[in-house]
């Protein structure tokens, strides 16, 4: 079994009889085969203390949080926890008057991904490889490293896996493509996550794969939307307006409220009595109070997690044409920005650097230079962006360039390694 529980989205493979199987996930909204990483939590507001709680995950976790009467119940929608893996701080959180382990929270979900795969492969399942970056979001060095790595273990076990290891992931997305492609010769291995982007070279001889180097850094899609809600979004919605101060132009509100917008998730963390009545004086105040307006129809509405589908519907059509229209419609907000893809090419040009330093840093630790890899295989979402792909096409020139499939490569490759170990 491999499972690749990530950022944003999490899959689950499994190798048998030389073949691989994925789980379908299946929802109101038709079949995937990844699930959304999110858990939401929701609690009638008449019920005492933290019984009564109710809880899904992936994409049913959307659709009962998008469904929810919020005068009736209590809410918390949860993404993101593997990019907290690393942070010793974060031990975790109370919902709803009662503490849970963040290694709890992690389990809930992993426990609903043994679920499906029990019930998708017919039989009880306790074993996976699972998948870990080469550097966790926020690791500064190894140690943190293996912090992470042992809370994820115990988030398995406590969601009732018995045998659970762990390899690379960019490791395993090279397993993925040796299985698809025997060709022989040295290959460069992209595996971009939601919140991080890893990198190995690997060389195929005689049907067996040698690992070079590997490489990686924190950073991935979940960059890029922040990029695009920060320079589209938040002058929209009041980030460069000002207001008149004893005679002095000064920003309408705190910059801080407008790095919350960034990530969806932690939009939330604005709805509170202190952040709504700031929003309220900024209005009256404001040079541009329809701006603060719109700003508070998102947070008091909880509106997150729809702005940032917009965010990703925008940058799904960057990848196929020039221009795109952010559009976020509800019933009581219209809002619509237009967007060029040079615009969004410029605004993330500090992660486009930051994974070219990567791929130095990977060729440089295997000793060859961009003319010696043949090939080229790239796998997840943010990996379809034009100018993500064109780092690629520009300094391999040569060598083919191939995408796996976006959302599962890693959970495959994790499970042919699996299915590796087993036949020795």
């Amino acid at each position: 079994m491999g499972i690749d529980f990530g950022t944003t989205n999490s899959s689950v493979s499994l190798v048998r009889q030389g073949s691989v199987e994925e789980v379908a996930f299946r929802s109101r909204l038709g079949s995937s085969r990844s699930s959304r990483s999110l858990l939401y939590l929701e609690r009638g507001r008449s019920t005492a203390g933290a019984s009564g709680v109710r809880s899904w995950t992936g994409a049913e976790a959307v659709e009962h949080y998008l469904e929810a009467d919020e005068d009736e119940i209590q809410r918390r929608l949860i993404q993101s926890l593997k990019s907290h893996l690393s942070a010793r701080s974060l031990t975790g959180t109370e919902i709803f008057g009662r503490q849970y382990r963040f290694e709890e929270l992690v389990a809930r979900i992993l426990r609903d991904l043994r679920a499906h795969a029990s019930e998708a492969f017919g039989f009880d399942v306790t074993r996976a490889v699972v998948g870990r970056p080469v550097m966790f979001v926020g690791a500064g060095d190894e140690a943190d490293n293996v912090f992470a790595e042992q809370r994820l273990l115990a988030a398995f076990k406590d969601a009732g896996f018995e045998d659970v290891s762990f390899a690379m992931e960019p490791v395993a997305a090279a397993r993925a493509y040796r299985a698809a492609n025997a060709t022989e010769g040295v290959a460069l291995i992209g595996d971009f996550g939601g919140g991080t982007t890893d990198f190995s070279l690997l060389r195929v001889h005689q049907g067996a794969a040698e690992v070079l180097a590997s490489t990686g850094v924190g950073l991935a899609g979940d960059a890029f939307d922040a990029r695009i809600v920060r320079r589209l979004i938040s002058p929209a919605l009041g980030s460069e307006s000002s207001s008149t101060s004893f005679g002095k132009q000064l920003p309408t509100l705190p910059a801080w409220i407008f790095r919350r917008l960034e990530h969806w998730h932690t939009l939330s963390f604005l709805r509170t009595r202190e952040v709504r009545d700031m929003l309220r004086v900024a209005e009256t105040r404001a040079s541009e109070p329809d701006k603060i307006s719109a700003l508070r129809t998102i947070v008091e509405e909880d509106l997150g997690y729809v702005l940032h589908q917009a965010v990703q519907s925008v940058k799904a059509q960057l990848s196929v044409s020039e221009t795109a229209t952010f559009s976020l419609e509800t019933g009581s907000l219209q809002l619509h920005e237009d967007v060029q893809r040079s615009d969004f090419e410029t605004w993330i040009a500090p992660e486009l650097e930051r994974m070219e330093r990567s791929i130095d840093a990977v060729l440089d630790a295997a000793g060859l230079r961009a003319a010696e890899v043949d090939r080229v295989f790239l796998t997840g979402g943010t990996s379809l962006v034009p100018a993500v792909r064109k780092i690629f096409t520009d300094r391999f020139g040569e060598a083919e360039v191939n995408s796996g499939d976006v959302f599962t490569s890693v959970s495959q490759g994790l499970a042919w390694l699996g299915s590796d170990d087993s036949n020795r």
